[in-house]
């Protein structure tokens, strides 16, 4: 396994299993498939013999919490720091909000100029090869692109705004539904 597929399997868990706060909690199948996936690797590899392998797969498929799956690669796999955890709408602040906010215009500025640059690279090379000389009608698609560019790029305080009304709308539903758990739950 090289350095990057390693790295990517602590983040191929919905809760990192190595965070004490998130161990107690039950393990998905998922979660198991990933750590079998790794030991699949491993043996494959060499790095497990088979008697280890079906020991380790065993305890893999009876493992009830994420705290049991981490042992199971620890000398598989590098130990990387934590990675930072999303906090859950319900308990995020209004300044996460607003970062996340954030977050999406700049996702929606990426896009907006991948699709200008996109869009202009692909009609002038079909223009070029085909009707070189003639009406440069790419200009016409491109500026559509574009004024989709500048629409997001000028238009930030708006998008942004809109977003942090959806994110907060979304969170007092998550809270409301949260407080209905919890009184059924009493």
């Amino acid at each position: 396994m090289d350095d990057r597929a390693a790295r990517d399997v602590w983040a191929s868990f919905q809760h990192d299993p190595r965070d004490p706060a998130v161990a107690p909690l039950r393990a998905a199948d998922a979660d198991r498939d990933i750590v079998h996936n790794v030991l699949t690797e491993a043996f494959a590899d060499g790095r497990l013999d088979r008697e280890e392998y079906d020991e380790r797969t065993a305890a893999t498929l009876q493992a009830r919490t994420l705290g049991q799956l981490p042992p199971l690669v620890a000398d598989l796999v590098p130990d990387r720091p934590l990675l930072p955890a999303k906090v859950p709408l319900a308990s995020a602040s209004s300044a996460e909000i607003q970062q996340r906010a954030l977050e999406k215009w700049r996702h929606d500025r990426r896009e907006a100029f991948v699709g200008f640059v996109g869009s202009a690279l692909v009609t002038w090379t079909i223009w070029a090869i085909v009707m070189f000389g003639e009406f440069p009608w790419p200009l016409i698609v491109n500026a559509f692109a574009l004024m989709n560019l500048i629409r997001v790029v000028i238009g930030k305080r708006e998008i942004v705004d809109n977003e942090v009304k959806r994110l907060e709308r979304k969170r007092a539903k998550e809270i409301e539904a949260r407080n209905k758990k919890r009184q059924l739950g009493q």
